[in-house]
């Protein structure tokens, strides 16, 4: 079979510059859209996964089993824990016991000004035993008393510092109290990053708290059990045990449907896409319907013209699909997205980057097969005596 140059279809595709425009455009938009979906759900999904250990059990308010913000238990939890449980993990004679609030509050750059909700963890100094994939990057650790906290690069990113190290000495308002960040800590993408840490009676003071969110603790050859069935005896704590993988695997269920939805809207509107780019190839192949027709009557195929059509198509879509990832890279990889547990980062990663360029591959191969198809079924003569 005979088969035409592939430089034929390059000076082709130059020929009208505003419908390479528009080719190259509408895939660099699709797969714009398929990269930023799927860093989206990546992002979350590694949110929730890195943020649990299988060797951690958070003891929260009963009925509050799904919500840390929601819980409450007394002060004294985590004294009575420390005495009741044998086999616990412990540093430095300290026992890996966290006592922690958790709260969303506005916090602001500015005094005064109106403020963006962020995750608040108030801590003390145990929480760096619990927490281990929580690493300080930059600063130090904040003191009670003094006003000062560390932040999650993933909230310093939302709050706007860039870059994020640039937090250290900087001030963020709650309400009238002057805060100042002492600290940047990473996570490997974890829900920390997206939180700012504060110390914990600072906090209590702020929020006007008598009481606790929750209490992490950390085992080293005590089982799961035992933690569970000593929440069971303590009825007057009003407390329940769940290991920390398995909260954020409840977590990760309940945020599944915003997931699908994200999904099914990036399909939907490429779907809009390749009907457009069908509608594009469609117009552009149908003014060329005598030309199609010479190379017939040159010897050409009717599948060697589809195949050099289609390397049209895919050489606009794959610049396309390209450019797009070079935006994905550039603009969208770390960019910072609010939700209820603070702040994660969409993340393009080799597999999402994969799987829009496969994208744009699919938008060029469907946008050019059924315009070829309705533009070479044609018969010679009839093809020939077409106005171009």
């Amino acid at each position: 079979m005979k088969i035409l140059p592939f430089e034929y279809a390059v000076r082709n595709l130059g020929r009208s510059p505003g419908r390479m425009i528009m080719s190259v455009g509408g895939a660099l938009l699709v797969v714009l859209l398929v990269l930023t979906a799927g860093g989206f759900v990546i992002g979350m999904q590694r949110a929730l996964v890195e943020s649990g250990s299988e060797s951690n059990m958070i003891l929260l308010g009963s009925g509050s089993e799904e919500s840390l913000e929601r819980s409450e238990i007394p002060m004294r939890t985590p004294g009575i824990v420390s005495a009741s449980l044998d086999g616990l993990a412990s540093s430095a004679g300290m026992d890996a016991v966290s006592p922690e609030i958790h709260m969303a509050m506005p916090v602001s750059r500015i005094e005064g000004e109106e403020g963006t909700l962020s995750v608040l963890r108030g801590i003390t100094p145990t929480a760096w035993l619990v927490h281990e994939g929580t690493r300080m990057i930059k600063g130090r650790t904040p003191e009670t008393g003094r006003q000062e906290a560390t932040i999650g690069k993933m909230a310093a990113q939302a709050l706007g510092f860039k870059p994020v190290e640039e937090a250290i000495g900087e001030s963020i308002w709650i309400d009238t109290t002057r805060i100042e960040i002492v600290g940047v800590t990473e996570a490997d993408g974890g829900v920390t990053e997206g939180e700012i840490w504060y110390p914990l009676t600072d906090l209590q003071v702020i929020a006007q708290r008598d009481s606790l969110s929750c209490v992490i603790l950390t085992r080293d050859t005590t089982a799961a059990a035992e933690v569970k069935a000593f929440a069971a005896r303590r009825l007057d704590l009003e407390i329940v045990a769940i290991p920390e993988d398995d909260y954020f695997a409840t977590l990760s269920t309940f945020y599944r449907p915003i997931e699908l939805m994200v999904v099914l809207t990036a399909v939907l509107i490429a779907f809009g896409g390749i009907l457009g780019g069908l509608n594009t190839n469609y117009a552009a192949f149908a003014s060329r319907v005598r030309e199609l027709g010479t190379l017939q009557t040159l010897g050409y195929s009717r599948l060697a013209i589809c195949w050099s059509l289609l390397q049209e198509s895919m050489l606009a879509s794959s610049v396309g699909a390209l450019l797009a990832s070079a935006i994905g890279l550039i603009l969208l990889d770390g960019q910072a997205i609010r939700f209820s547990m603070g702040v994660f980062g969409i993340e393009i990663s080799a597999l999402v980057l994969a799987g829009g360029l496969l994208a744009g591959l699919l938008l060029g191969v469907v946008g050019a097969l059924i315009p070829a198809w309705r533009c070479l079924h044609l018969p010679i003569p009839e093809a020939l005596r077409t106005s171009a």
